[in-house]
């Protein structure tokens, strides 16, 4: 998506959505390289740093405006633990793998792929989850901007879809079509609703500028 990078051009901080397996591979040649290992070192030569398997660590991080502390292992995802650990199903499993969007959410009012965020990543940031756009039990302007448009068939993709406009907006106020068919270009509706979904942005942007 294009919310991925500053306005300047150069990542934000923390993992991108779609370069996370690209810096896993490169951090590791870069480990070995400092290292002075080869594929052919012997495996007491540098044994690796691990952790015994279920060993967790405490993560504190602010979700939809309430701190939560949890324990969390390495290897779970932020997806994992704002659904299973939390029950904030909205954000939803997609392709967990950085591709389709459904598990967007905001970390520091950016728009992220939850299932290529790392938990403990997110620890002393701020999350925001589509739960967290509701004002009371009233829909948010971006909510209610695609449940007027329409901007939906199965609902599946809308979470996300919701999370990504949020973002997009927070950023760009005003964005033109091209800006809002740019900024929603991560997310992926397999029922083809596009046009509506960016009527429902647009819509959405004039509710924020006439502060709804």
């Amino acid at each position: 998506m294009a919310h991925d990078h500053q306005k300047d051009g150069t990542p934000p901080a923390g993992v991108s959505r779609r370069g996370f397996l690209t810096s896993v591979g490169s951090g590791a040649i870069g480990v070995a390289a400092v290292a002075g290992l080869s594929p052919a070192a012997p495996a007491e030569a540098a044994a690796p740093a691990t952790l015994p398997a279920g060993d967790t660590s405490p993560v504190t991080f602010t979700v939809n405006g309430r701190l939560q502390k949890v324990l969390v292992e390495p290897r779970w995802s932020l997806l994992y633990v704002l659904r299973d650990g939390l029950g904030l199903s909205g954000t939803k499993v997609g392709c967990e793998r950085g591709e389709c969007g459904a598990c967007t959410v905001l970390v520091d009012g950016k728009a992220r792929y939850a299932c290529m965020m790392l938990a403990v990543e997110a620890d002393g940031h701020e999350i925001t989850t589509v739960e967290g756009l509701m004002r009371g039990e009233d829909l948010g302007p971006v909510q209610q901007a695609f449940a007027e448009e329409d901007a939906f068939q199965c609902g599946y993709c809308t979470p996300g879809q919701v999370m990504a406009a949020e973002g997009l907006l927070r950023v760009n106020a005003s964005p033109t079509l091209d800006e809002i068919r740019q900024g929603m270009a991560g997310n992926i509706c397999r029922c083809g609703a596009y046009a509506h979904i960016f009527k429902a942005v647009d819509k959405a942007a004039a509710f924020k500028r006439e502060g709804r």
